[in-house]
C-alpha cells in the first residue's frame, strides 16, 4: 500500500520556497536595490557665498529627492528641498546662499545634504545618503600685479608678459584673450610670479588680453595686459585656376587621391576644395594640438636665438597672405598662408637654429614630410614640405643640427620650405622670431628686467 506524504511538510515546504524566492527577488530587484545616492562634493570646500555652488547627484535607479541645510550652533536654515516627479538619474545643482535669514558673518558653516533615491527598500521610503560639508568663506580676490611686458603687440605677432598672482588658495592663473584663447603661464623665478608668450592671430582683427587669477572659493581677478596694439595690413593675394594647370591636374589629384575617401566621385575643383579646406583643416588641427604644449617651469632660462633655417634662402612667400583660389572669374576656395616659404638650392638642408625636441616629424597632408620641434616656453617652429627627415619624435636636437631636407612633398609645386613659428598653438609671425632685435625688445628683454625685479 502506499504510503501518502504528510501535508504538512509540503505546506511548510511550499512557505520555505517562496520565503526564499522573496527573498532573492529583494536582493536581486532593481526595484529594492540598497545603493544610496552619490553626492559628488568635497568634505571641506571654500565658498566666497556669491557663486553658485555646484553640487551632483547621481543615482542608477534615479534620485527622489533632496533636501539640503545649513547649520551651525545655534539652528539651520533650509537651503533646499526639492522632489523630482520625473527622477533622474544624475541631478546638478546650483547652491546659493540665502540673502535673508542667516547673515553670513562667520567664516566657517556647515551644510548637510540629504539625497534619497527611488528604490523601494527600507519599507518602500528608499535608500538616502547624508553627508555633512565643510564651508570655509573666503571673499578675498587674488592679488595680481603685473610687472612687465612687451610695449606692443602686431597683428599676427608674438608678445611677452611677467606677473604675481597670488592667493592662499590659488586654483588657477591663465591670460584670457578676446577671441577664446587661454594661455598658460610659465612659472618665473620664485613662487607667485609667471611668465608668457601670447599671441595675436592675423586673422582675428583686434585683439586684448587679460591675467585671470582664480582662488578655490570662486573669487576672480582680472588684470589687462596694457600692450600699444598695432595693426597691419597682410596681403590679399587672387590665384587663378585653368583646366590646364599643372597644379589643378596634378598637385591637387595626387593629394586628393590619398586622403580624400570619395575620390573617384569628385571634380577636380571638389579636389581642389577637399585639399585646400578640408584637408588643410585637418592638418593645421594636428599642429596646433602639438604645439598647444607648455611647460610650466623656469620661464626665466629661456633664451632662443634668431631663426633662419635656411642657408642663403629667399623668401618666395610671405605669411599672412589671404588667398582667394578663382575658376572661370568666380572664388571657390580660399586659404591663410601661415609661414614663410624659402627656397635656395633643391634638397638644400635644413637648420634647426635653437635646442629643443622634435615632438612631430611625419607626413602631414598639405604639409608634405613635416617636423614640429618644441624649443620651450610655448614656442615651436615648424618645417613642411620637406624632401627626407633626420628627427624622429622625441629626439633632442641642439643648434646647428641638420633635421631635414627642402623638397616637393604636400602641396608644394617647387623645392622650398614652408617654416612657421607657434605660440601655444596659434600660428605667429615668423619675421618676428627671425629677427635679434626685436626679440631682445620683446622678449628676452622683457624677461630679464622682470628678473632683476623678483631676485
Amino acid at each position: 500500500m502506499r504510503r501518502r506524504g504528510n501535508p504538512n511538510l509540503i505546506f511548510f515546504g511550499v512557505i520555505i520556497l517562496l520565503l526564499v524566492a522573496a527573498i532573492a527577488f529583494l536582493f536581486t530587484s532593481k526595484t529594492f536595490e540598497r545603493e544610496a545616492p552619490s553626492i559628488a562634493i568635497s568634505d571641506q570646500i571654500y565658498w566666497n557665498l556669491t557663486s553658485p555652488l555646484p553640487i551632483k547627484i547621481t543615482d542608477e535607479g534615479g534620485v527622489k529627492s533632496v533636501k539640503i541645510s545649513l547649520v551651525d550652533e545655534k539652528g539651520s536654515v533650509n537651503l533646499l528641498t526639492q522632489k523630482f516627479e520625473a527622477p533622474s538619474e544624475i541631478v546638478d545643482l546650483n547652491l546659493t546662499f540665502p540673502k535673508t535669514g542667516f547673515g553670513a558673518q562667520k567664516d566657517i558653516y556647515n551644510i548637510v545634504i540629504e539625497a534619497t533615491d527611488t528604490s523601494k527598500w527600507g519599507f518602500f521610503l528608499g535608500n538616502t545618503q547624508k553627508k555633512e560639508v565643510k564651508i570655509t568663506v573666503d571673499n578675498k580676490k587674488p592679488d595680481v600685479n603685473i610687472l612687465n611686458h612687451s610695449y606692443a603687440i602686431t597683428k599676427g605677432g608674438s608678445a611677452t608678459v611677467v606677473f604675481k598672482a597670488t592667493d592662499e588658495m590659488l586654483k588657477e592663473v591663465y591670460i584670457e584673450t578676446n577671441y577664446g584663447k587661454k594661455f598658460i603661464p610659465s612659472k618665473f623665478v620664485k613662487d607667485g610670479y609667471y611668465a608668457s608668450l601670447v599671441a595675436w592671430p592675423a586673422q582675428q582683427g583686434s585683439f586684448s588680453a587679460d591675467v585671470v587669477a582664480l582662488d578655490a572659493a570662486g573669487n576672480i581677478t582680472k588684470s589687462k595686459i596694457r600692450f600699444f596694439y598695432q595693426d597691419k595690413k597682410y596681403r590679399i593675394s587672387k590665384i587663378k585656376l585653368d583646366g590646364q594647370s599643372r597644379f589643378l591636374n596634378e598637385k591637387i589629384p595626387e593629394l586628393a587621391q590619398q586622403y580624400a575617401k570619395n575620390y573617384d566621385a569628385m571634380s577636380n575643383l571638389e579636389k581642389m576644395k577637399f585639399v585646400n579646406e578640408n584637408l588643410r583643416e585637418a592638418n593645421e588641427k594636428i599642429i596646433s594640438q602639438i604645439a598647444a604644449k607648455v611647460e610650466i617651469d623656469a620661464a626665466e632660462n629661456f633664451s632662443v636665438n634668431k631663426f633662419y633655417p635656411l642657408k642663403n634662402g629667399k623668401a618666395v612667400a610671405s605669411f599672412g597672405d589671404h588667398r582667394y583660389y578663382t575658376f572661370e572669374d568666380k572664388d571657390v576656395s580660399e586659404s591663410w598662408h601661415m609661414g614663410i616659404d624659402l627656397a635656395s638650392t633643391q634638397r638644400a638642408d635644413i637648420v634647426a637654429n635653437n635646442d629643443g625636441t622634435v615632438e612631430f616629424a611625419a607626413e602631414n597632408g598639405i604639409y608634405g614630410r613635416n617636423v614640429l620641434i618644441n624649443h620651450g616656453f610655448g614656442l615651436f617652429s615648424l618645417y613642411g614640405h620637406c624632401s627626407s627627415l633626420n628627427v624622429k619624435a622625441g629626439d633632442s636636437v641642439k643648434a646647428g643640427d641638420v633635421i631635414a631636407n627642402t623638397g616637393v612633398t604636400g602641396l608644394a609645386m617647387g623645392d622650398h620650405l614652408h617654416f612657421g613659428m607657434l605660440v601655444q598653438g596659434i600660428e605667429v609671425r615668423p619675421e618676428e622670431w627671425m629677427d635679434n632685435g626685436w626679440m631682445k625688445d620683446n622678449v628676452t628683454g622683457v624677461l630679464n628686467a622682470a628678473k632683476k625685479m623678483v631676485e
